[in-house]
């Protein structure tokens, strides 16, 4: 069982209030500078001034986020005069109010916070800070993300290996001479890599480092210190390998882990190899060695553990914008070297129907239409007609994942027949309907609550801490500031 108290009621998250009315005579305690009501207040300012009309109104509130890396605050884009374009000057107001957050969340170790403000006309105002924690990841805007409900889960997908290929052999290709030669004819002056420098890097990596691999070392080891950051030697280097060269204290194995995606993203994959793949369809194996790049963000690695219709050793390429798969560069590095092998073969996809059934006004029209012994992942989208039920699912061994638009489900009830699933995603509505009804499936590892429109943000986040409370898990933790702006302009 993934938890032990599905049947307890919710626990209850009671708000840390802190008020900086300064009282004389009073010690004043230091806080974290996030919970610091002047960290704020610049920002505040700005959200005052650009959202008076929805703080004015009757339970008007303002949410947003900031990140280490991003924001996402509700704020009028200033627009810039006729004939020119946006400078960064016309934001640098908010660039330096939310800066001064970033540089908060830094110091405090945290790397994202959301906020819901709440303010009277007089300037008083709540602000309510939503500190994710460590069973929520980061979501769309002020909105959280998949709940972890079981710690350190990972989606199918991610605790997926290769499948053993017994009969795989090096290509014919392979000659280790004519790689050695090529490479010392075209980076004569190259310095290579010490065998002790090559044992270090197999230490470090816990693998044997393939032939072709070694021979490539021993000729560059392609560190910037010994091209004394002249870049024309480092392009030579490129040239002559045909990528991105990583030294050998940069090679890495391209494993699962290598590749994190967000659980909602990641639950909706399925890893599939076809009978005539050269390349398994794996998020990543232990028996991929990075060692470069083709300088778009795609990674090139040797494939020790190729598909069915591969070669040991074979070259692929890591598509940085997809969470799964590789694909067929050259079947040796020697023949990426030697023939200068640029452009990459796709590997056709295998995770598509039946694994991954998608049920929408534009796909799959009916759920009797996804229905297959080996369905993996149910989306139900968009959807104009009646709602859906799922009883055609019903019973189908491998169903780990279901999504569902709001308002789609005849009955979310029928979910609690869907005994294998590992990944929900519903809207509020539907979790509700499955809380109330002490129905929530206890074979879930993450859940996501799936938010359409402006929706308050703090309904959403009691309903996310109602779902954690059932496996046990850290709840969202909400922290109410007030504090006062003085009246609006």
């Amino acid at each position: 069982m993934p938890c032990a108290s599905l049947n307890t009621a919710a626990r209850r998250v009671v708000p840390v209030i802190v008020s900086f009315a300064t009282v004389p005579g009073r010690l004043e305690v230091t806080l974290p500078s996030i919970d610091d009501f002047t960290t704020w207040e610049p920002l505040l300012r700005l959200v005052r001034a650009g959202n008076a009309q929805s703080l004015a109104a009757p339970g008007g509130q303002v949410a947003g986020m900031v990140s280490r890396g991003a924001w996402s605050v509700p704020l009028p884009r200033r627009m810039p005069p006729p004939g020119r374009a946006s400078q960064v000057e016309d934001m640098q107001d908010e660039f330096d109010a939310v800066n001064r957050v970033r540089s908060a969340l830094t110091d405090d170790g945290l790397d994202s916070i959301s906020f819901v403000v709440e303010m009277s006309s007089t300037g008083h105002t709540a602000l309510h800070l939503l500190n994710l924690g460590p069973a929520a990841e980061v979501g769309l805007g002020p909105y959280p993300g998949s709940l972890i409900l079981v710690e350190g889960a990972v989606p199918e997908p991610w605790r997926r290996l290769p499948d053993p290929v017994p009969g795989a052999v090096p290509a014919p290709s392979v000659d280790l001479s004519l790689l050695e030669r090529t490479l010392r004819e075209r980076i004569a002056d190259a310095t290579g890599a010490t065998e002790a420098e090559i044992a270090a890097a197999e230490t470090r990596l816990g693998v044997a480092l393939p032939d072709e691999l070694k021979v490539l070392y021993r000729v560059t080891r392609a560190r910037w210190q010994d091209w004394g950051d002249d870049y024309a030697a480092a392009e030579r280097v490129s040239r002559a390998v045909g990528c991105e060269l990583f030294p050998l204290d940069e090679l890495y194995i391209a494993d699962a882990p290598s590749r994190p995606c967000p659980w909602r993203f990641a639950a909706t994959e399925a890893v599939a190899t076809s009978s005539d793949a050269a390349v398994q369809g794996m998020v990543g194996s232990p028996g991929w060695i990075a060692f470069g790049d083709n300088g778009g963000g795609d990674r090139i690695a040797i494939d020790l553990t190729p598909g069915p219709r591969g070669h040991v050793g074979q070259i692929i390429v890591l598509d940085h914008e997809q969470n799964i798969g590789a694909s067929l560069l050259a079947d040796s590095l020697t023949d990426m070297v030697v023939r200068e092998r640029t452009d990459w073969y796709a590997s056709r996809r295998a995770d598509q129907p039946p694994l991954v059934a998608r049920v929408n006004i534009g796909s799959l029209t009916s759920i009797e239409a996804a229905a297959h012994p080996d369905l993996e992942v149910l989306s139900i989208g968009v959807w104009d007609g009646e709602p859906l039920s799922l009883a055609p699912v019903s019973g189908l061994p491998r169903l780990r994942t279901l999504t569902a638009y709001p308002g789609t489900l005849a009955d979310p009830l029928e979910i609690a027949k869907l005994t294998g699933l590992e990944f929900l995603e519903l809207g509020p509505e539907e979790w509700r309907v499955l809380l109330d009804a002490g129905a929530v499936p206890s074979s879930l590892s993450a859940a996501a609550i799936e938010v359409h429109g402006n929706r308050p943000v703090l309904p959403i986040v009691a309903i996310a801490n109602e779902i954690l409370s059932l496996w046990d898990r850290p709840p969202i933790a909400q922290t109410i500031l007030e504090g006062h702006l003085g009246p609006g302009v």
